[in-house]
């Protein structure tokens, strides 16, 4: 059993619609960061850096922070959603793609144009533009690919488990996913897995999934 600590968050919902795509039994413990639940000293003993997720595998005893650390970790201990060889390497590239640039960028464009719009006119615009960049740097990899790593097409990994979830708040970043017609192909391909259905509602149901 896998214990989840986590919120409706893009870096939460990353670690449960993988536990759902490994079909193994999770316990999701709401950690409701609204009330500043992250500060609390029991899970501050679990993500000192009092940020969600966090997990204790109650099987090995191991406990993790870190949505891209936990998702390589499950990966590794079910051999699951993480390509062999040069692939490989490519998955964690983009892995680091997205806790570098696509996570921390489109969280900026959240603070400033969905949740403070109007504060700063310069930091909309740097963020926003910037987000533009990243949504064509992410379409031209899925040029003529399923998923972003993998050969030929690609094969569905974590690197698509941890991008598809900030994607799924491009009405928050106002951004037309019709414009970047190869990620639009993407996002609707991913809203067709179960396991992306049943971890986006994870820890408790927000609203349904946004379409473009």
């Amino acid at each position: 059993m896998i214990d989840l600590y986590s919120w409706t968050t893009p870096n939460g919902r990353k670690v449960a619609i993988m536990l759902e795509e490994l079909g193994v039994d999770y316990n999701a413990i709401k950690i409701d960061i609204t009330n500043k639940e992250q500060f609390s000293e029991p899970f501050l003993k679990l993500s000192p850096n009092n940020k969600i997720p966090a997990i204790v595998d109650n099987e090995t005893g191991v406990t993790l922070m870190e949505s891209c650390a936990i998702l390589l970790y499950l990966s590794e201990k079910y051999k699951k959603f993480l390509p062999q060889g040069v692939e490989r390497i490519r998955a964690i590239e983009w892995l680091f793609w997205q806790t570098s640039g696509l996570g921390p960028i489109l969280g900026q464009v959240h603070h400033f144009t969905k949740f403070n719009k109007g504060i700063s006119d310069y930091s909309e615009k740097r963020y926003h533009d910037e987000a533009l960049r990243l949504y064509s740097v992410l379409d031209k990899r899925l040029e003529g690919r399923d998923y972003i790593v993998g050969e030929n097409k690609g094969e569905y990994s974590i690197a698509d488990i941890a991008c598809w979830p900030w994607i799924s708040r491009f009405d928050f970043q106002e951004i037309d996913l019709k414009s970047y017609s190869n990620v639009c192909s993407w996002y609707l391909r991913m809203v067709d897995r179960p396991a992306v259905q049943k971890g986006y509602m994870v820890p408790h149901y927000v609203n349904d999934i946004p379409l473009p």
